[in-house]
This record gives structure tokens, C-alpha cells and sequence, in this order.
């Protein structure tokens, strides 16, 4: 990960907080995204929270949306890509 300079930022009346753009793209971090806030002595760690369940289903739903496939649709193509590796890996051996 890149340095990136200390910034100052204020914190707005209802405890908001902007995180900087450049340090948002250097973090991955996206709107909506939930992150852990651990106090360390007069410091704060913000971090990425980790993927849980109901953000991979939030996670899923974006990418369905996104490509506009139904669930359908989805498992249908996990179906054939499993039958695919199947018969890849374990197909007919050769006498």
C-alpha cells in the first residue's frame, strides 16, 4: 500500500466523517461498505469489516442486478460449469 499524507477532516453534527477520496481508492473502500471503528488509546482503526454473510448477499444481489441475470439464470450456469469440470477432471480415462 502507497503512503499517502496525513488530512485532516471534521466531523459534521451528526458524526460524520468524509474519508478522502485518494484514501478510499488506495483502501477499495466503496459507498455503502461497512467498516470496523476500533478505539486504540486516543486513535481510531478504521477498517474494512469483513464479509459476512448478509453483505454477501447484499454482494450478490449487486452483481445479479449488475449483469441482469436472474438467480435462475445463475444457478443454471453453475450447474453446467460444475458438470464441466466434472467430466474435465474426472471424464473417461484412456486404456
Amino acid at each position: 500500500m502507497e503512503a499517502v499524507k496525513a488530512t485532516i477532516a471534521e466531523i459534521k453534527a451528526r458524526g460524520q466523517l468524509t474519508i478522502p477520496k485518494k484514501i478510499r481508492e488506495m483502501c477499495h473502500l466503496e459507498e455503502g461498505q461497512v467498516v470496523s471503528i476500533i478505539p486504540v488509546g486516543d486513535s481510531l482503526i478504521i477498517t474494512p469489516k469483513r464479509l459476512e454473510l448478509d453483505e454477501a448477499r447484499r454482494e450478490i444481489k449487486k452483481i445479479l442486478k449488475a449483469s441482469q441475470l436472474s438467480p435462475e439464470d445463475l444457478l443454471s450456469g453453475l450447474k453446467e460449469e460444475r458438470k464441466d469440470l466434472y467430466k474435465e477432471k474426472y471424464g473417461k480415462k484412456k486404456a
